[in-house]
């Protein structure tokens, strides 16, 4: 057996380990340090209404039976990406509070 010879293969070997070792090390660190962003991209406009000036199909629904005793509070148009549009209403009733989405037709929506 030729000893230079194996001194240099376990040399080759100890670089070629080491290397791939430093390698995957930063490998790692980089997935460590780098930040996971998650994006949500819904997209929908809400735009302040006065409750006076709700669709008489949302208002009779809101005076309806389903709704006695609930004060409206506030009232937006939501524009959802889809270009659907629905009436968000809050409303409260005594300490109780709710949210009410109904579409122009006064039908609710989930």
């Amino acid at each position: 057996m030729n000893l230079p010879n194996t001194i240099n293969k376990m040399k080759h070997i100890i670089l070629s380990t080491t290397f791939i070792a430093m390698l995957g090390a930063s490998h790692v660190q980089a997935n460590v340090t780098s930040p996971v962003v998650t994006e949500l991209n819904v997209s929908q406009d809400k735009v302040a209404v006065r409750p006076d000036d709700l669709p008489e199909a949302v208002k009779n629904t809101l005076s309806g039976e389903a709704y006695a005793g609930w004060q409206v509070t506030s009232a937006f148009l939501v524009t959802k990406e889809d270009n659907s549009q629905y009436f968000e209403i809050n409303a409260r009733k005594g300490e109780e509070s709710t949210v009410i989405n109904l579409d122009k037709y006064g039908k609710k929506v989930d």
